[in-house]
């Protein structure tokens, strides 16, 4: 096992595509949708400081990104609260990340979770995924795994593949869950089908190791070798362990099954959550 706990991965997915919506904001979006950030911040502002939650949140995107006008993050909170307080759930989770960051207020992690739980309660799959990590890290709650468990399941049931992966994790570990190679197995499947690296890395390991699938050579090298390929250029040492194993892997093959092996990763290709 690579790690010690579930991924710390915080996600901070700010939908940046704007949905057309009848006029007036219809303008602005697609001002914004297209690039025009100084149309649409001239547009949306009236509108938001109308009480349009759409409009606060995304005059709060634009000031978060500096998108037609200075970064501002103190800004960008004060029009993401105000689209959080009318139920907005995209500003929620925001709201929560910028707490978690502490960008443009104290950083406060019982904060963060109040706003992902707001969120995530919405069924906003990001928010429950941030949720079961804070936890897992007892960050602004007590540890809790099973509450963790509960929480990556339901964002993993709607395909965020970190979740996915850190469900598995849950699993391997036994932690909140009882161990189920076979159950984490089924996890990280999906979340490295969708390309995750680190999830690829552990189910080449499994298929190495014979743990929760049969053991299969061509199949470990194969995801281990799609991980390598994927890990950024700051993953280093990540990457240089996927190789390692790969090397042992391939230590254990005949040519052909390297060649088949190499196949099914130049064949691969990420599915794509329905």
């Amino acid at each position: 096992m690579r790690r010690t706990s579930a991924a710390l991965i915080l996600i901070i997915s700010l939908f940046m595509a704007v949905p057309a919506i009848a006029e007036p904001f219809e303008d602005a979006a697609n001002a914004f949708n297209r690039g025009d950030y100084r149309t649409a911040h001239r547009l949306i502002k009236p509108l938001a400081e109308q009480g349009l939650p759409v409009a606060q949140y995304m005059l709060g995107l634009m000031y978060y990104n500096s998108k037609g006008v200075p970064q501002d993050y103190a800004e960008a909170v004060r029009w993401f609260r105000k689209a959080a307080d009318q139920g907005h759930a995209d500003a929620q989770f925001i709201l929560g990340v910028m707490y978690t960051l502490g960008q443009g207020v104290s950083q406060g992690y019982a904060q963060a979770v109040k706003w992902f739980r707001k969120a995530a309660d919405q069924g906003h799959a990001d928010a429950q995924s941030n949720l079961g990590l804070m936890y897992y890290n007892s960050k602004g709650v007590p540890q809790d795994y099973a509450q963790a468990v509960k929480w990556f399941r339901k964002a993993a049931d709607q395909g965020v593949a970190s979740a996915q992966y850190n469900l598995g994790l849950m699993y391997y570990n036994s932690k909140g869950v009882s161990q189920d190679y076979a159950e984490a197995t089924k996890w990280f499947r999906k979340a490295a089908d969708q390309g995750d690296a680190d999830a690829q890395f552990i189910l080449g390991l499994m298929y190495a190791k014979g743990e929760g699938v049969q053991q299969d050579y061509v199949l470990a090298h194969m995801w281990l070798n799609l991980a390598s390929s994927r890990y950024s250029a700051s993953e280093k040492e990540r990457r240089e362990k996927a190789e390692k194993n790969r090397d042992i892997a391939a230590s254990r093959m005949t040519p052909a099954q390297i060649a088949k092996a190499q196949k099914l990763g130049r064949e691969w290709k990420p599915k794509k959550v329905q």
